[in-house]
């Protein structure tokens, strides 16, 4: 998956990780695939299949996560500005760094301390905008439709399955 601007990332590690998830993403097609949605046969399935789709699909959840993310953003134009305006004082930051170093009582303080200078300053202004709602929505939203699919998604037909049908081990009792 190629996304529209190449992400600059100062952490190797982070840059690694966001890589290794754009590569693993699995079809979208395969992924939202409503022939493939089937209950499994018994408890012991499901616990199989869930884990199977959740390591299967991770990036694609990820995605989702991310999608509704921005959902919460688009649709909440006063969370918006905040978060953008958090993200325009951080940019201001790193300009004002470029061109010369900020000195508070003398000591040199470092573009890091002055990035969580700025989430501390930011957080009443999101609070205030309702960011511990979109974030509690976001995540119940994101664990529901991530349980649902990896429940009902028959991974079995892609992957394969090294147990027999449910069908055949009933016939053998």
């Amino acid at each position: 998956m190629q996304l529209p601007m190449q992400l600059q990332l100062a952490s190797p590690a982070a840059r690694e990780w966001i890589n290794r998830r754009r590569e693993n993403v699995r079809p979208w097609l395969i992924f939202v695939n409503t022939q493939k949605f089937k209950a499994p046969p018994n408890v012991q399935r499901w616990s199989k299949r869930l884990a199977k789709n959740v390591e299967y699909f991770q990036s694609n959840y990820m995605f989702v996560f991310i999608g509704l993310i921005l959902y919460c953003l688009i649709t909440s134009p006063l969370l918006l500005i905040a978060v953008a305006a958090s993200f325009g004082a951080c940019y201001i930051l790193s300009l004002k760094n470029a061109e010369k170093k900020i000195i508070v009582g003398g000591h040199e303080i470092s573009l890091a301390h002055q990035y969580a200078a700025v989430g501390i300053f930011s957080l009443p202004i999101l609070y205030m905008a309702g960011a511990g709602a979109v974030l509690f929505w976001v995540l119940g939203a994101s664990f529901f439709i991530i349980v649902i699919h990896a429940y009902l998604y028959n991974i079995e037909s892609i992957l394969g399955s090294d147990e027999e049908p449910f069908d055949l081990q009933m016939e053998q009792v």
